[in-house]
């Protein structure tokens, strides 16, 4: 069987992925691939190409013999993913105290100015998109590419609960704490950048608890959240 054009597979990987991240599938659902080829007018060599992609991504989940599943809105997971993305922002402060320059600061301080404290007409999955933008243009300021590809997978992956954390949120607090970290990174005070950055992304346990039940609400009441950018 020949190789699917990478263009197909593009194009069926960015599909699919949007519609794992909004659990337009339900929690544990076994995926149907005939129908999916259909949906997608694609053949099942590149569906199952993307499939795979999505399957090492952890945004899909794999049983040999059973296919594909979509995974589970998973509270313990939820969290880890949460420890992790806190472990890889703090550290990429770190290095950004000794490697960003003034003038990448002051770009990401223009960007919190022209996308304002505000939320405005904006949709949820916009300003999640707008706050996962802030997120890893900080991390970008630490010049690992590596961190940076780690942080963008799991920023994909916990998507879903930080809908529902935007919806529930206070933009204007929020934004108010992305000034004071990029204002405590320009005066290269490391103590107070990774203080500050530690507490605005943690999340308790019961926090994440709560959210993905209001999320369950919303899959199953039929209330889909935006599908992902």
């Amino acid at each position: 069987m020949s190789a699917a054009p990478d263009s197909t597979v593009d194009r069926v990987y960015s599909q699919l992925r949007s519609m794992a991240i909004g659990y337009e599938f339900k929690p544990g659902e076994k995926l149907n691939e005939v129908a999916l080829a259909k949906r997608l007018e694609v053949s099942r060599t590149p569906l199952r190409e993307a499939l795979n992609r999505l399957g090492i991504e952890g945004l899909l989940r794999f049983q040999p013999g059973k296919g594909f599943f979509c995974r589970d809105l998973d509270v313990h997971e939820i969290f880890h993913l949460y420890e992790l993305r806190k472990v890889v922002e703090v550290a990429g402060a770190r290095l950004s105290i000794g490697r960003a320059c003034d003038a990448d600061i002051h770009k990401l301080l223009d960007f919190l100015d022209t996308t304002g404290p505000e939320p405005g007409e904006r949709s949820v999955a916009e300003l999640v998109g707008l706050d996962e933008a802030f997120h890893e243009g900080l991390l970008a300021m630490s010049g690992n590419t590596e961190m940076l590809r780690v942080l963008h997978n799991v920023n994909a992956r916990i998507r879903f609960v930080r809908w529902i954390d935007m919806r529930l949120g206070d933009r204007r607090s929020t934004q108010l704490e992305h000034r004071h970290i990029l204002e405590s990174l320009l005066a290269r005070d490391e103590a107070a950048c990774t203080a500050l950055l530690e507490k605005h992304i943690d999340r308790r346990l019961d926090q994440i608890t709560s959210a993905i039940r209001e999320g369950y609400a919303q899959i199953y009441m039929g209330i889909q959240a935006q599908a992902a950018a």
